[in-house]
């Protein structure tokens, strides 16, 4: 029976080498989009008051990364939030982290530069404050597989994947000799 990715393969695939964004979780350092060698990195946009795509989406990746027991320390996790003026550093990282230990918190309080990497990953989000003062988040919540050469190998779009679907498709990608 031949194996089928749940998540879906853009053509031509996304690069996003050469971006990078502040890593809160780790001091005076900008943390690029390009996985380490044998290794794949999901990115996830998103924001930490999110009430429930955001947890649902980090719940899931953490449920894959057990399920694939050793092949989990070839996995790394990024959050950018979508909100910085709301996620501060320290508060992201140990958010981040709560889902997946180790995992990275991206804050930039550069709005340009933000845009600028959400639009290549083709992600998409708006911060509003209305008249109340109430305010609004929006944003895609796709999650982003990125191998060594920064190359964005396979998304899955909100609710196409629980953690069991992950695991098996990161299981397919290493079988498929991930470079």
């Amino acid at each position: 029976k031949a194996k089928v990715l749940t998540g879906y393969v853009l053509t031509p695939a996304p690069s996003v080498a050469g971006l990078s964004l502040p890593d809160a979780s780790a001091a005076d350092a900008d943390f690029e989009f390009v996985a380490q060698p044998g290794h794949l990195l999901i990115m996830y946009f998103g924001y930490m008051s999110c009430p429930d795509v955001c947890p649902t989406t980090l719940s899931d990746v953490r449920k894959a990364l057990k399920e694939l027991g050793g092949d989990a320390s070839k996995i790394d996790l990024a959050m950018a939030t979508v909100d910085p003026n709301r996620d501060t550093g320290p508060n992201l990282t140990s958010y981040v982290q709560g889902f997946v230990p180790g995992a990275h918190a991206l804050r930039t309080d550069d709005p340009a530069l933000l845009k600028s990497v959400a639009d290549k990953f083709g992600a998409s989000y708006s911060v509003t404050t209305e008249a109340t003062g109430e305010i609004v988040v929006t944003h895609s919540a796709a999650l982003y597989v990125i191998d060594e050469t920064g190359t964005v190998v396979l998304t899955w779009a909100y609710g196409t994947a629980n953690g069991e679907a992950i695991a098996t498709d990161l299981q397919i990608l290493f079988e498929g000799g991930v470079k």
